[in-house]
């Protein structure tokens, strides 16, 4: 069970890095971000304050995953910033707003259905390896370790790269038609 607290606590912490760093790279990133939170019903005079609160909650995130005794602290705040943000999609998307996500970076694809399930699911990761990590220990052999941290990782990568990857799938065939 230790490697699976592992696995999760890497990929979280990778997704939350990343989606970090896309909101602070720049100025101009952070203007971005904080630009579609009124899509997301943040009035837009808070907006500011929202995006750095936010900025805040994820480098709060990656502390408390870094710190051992602070782990499951870290895995509670990711849950609950995950279901918070989920939330804000929902109901975005209730609305018929189709604000884009910009949970890692200038993407200019529109929130969807697919963005709430990814943050769910994170979510229940989250919660299932915040129960798990105050569970018993059980004895971890340092290739397991590294073997969770790498699965963690990639699946990280994979949920970074959701939005392309939904996108070799659901692409228009035009670019295939036989061009005579």
């Amino acid at each position: 069970m230790d490697y699976l607290v592992v696995a999760v606590r890497c990929a979280l912490f990778v997704v939350f890095a990343a989606s970090l760093v896309s909101k602070v790279r720049s100025r101009a990133s952070f203007t971005s971000f904080a630009a579609s939170l009124p899509g997301f019903g943040v009035p837009g005079g808070r907006a500011g304050g929202s995006a750095a609160a936010v900025v805040a909650a994820e480098f709060s995130v990656l502390v408390l995953l870094l710190l051992p005794g602070a782990v499951p602290a870290g895995f509670a705040l990711a849950a609950v910033l995950l279901t918070v943000f989920s939330a804000a999609m929902a109901l975005a998307l209730r609305r018929g707003v189709r604000a884009p996500c910009r949970c890692f970076g200038a993407s200019a694809a529109p929130v969807s259905g697919r963005h709430v399930a990814r943050n769910l699911v994170l979510a229940s990761a989250a919660l299932a390896a915040g129960t798990l990590s105050a569970a018993v220990r059980q004895p971890t052999h340092p290739a397991g370790l590294a073997i969770a941290a790498t699965a963690g990782a990639v699946l990280a990568v994979l949920v970074i790269m959701l939005d392309d990857i939904a996108g070799l799938f659901t692409a228009s065939p035009s670019h295939l038609k036989d061009r005579r």
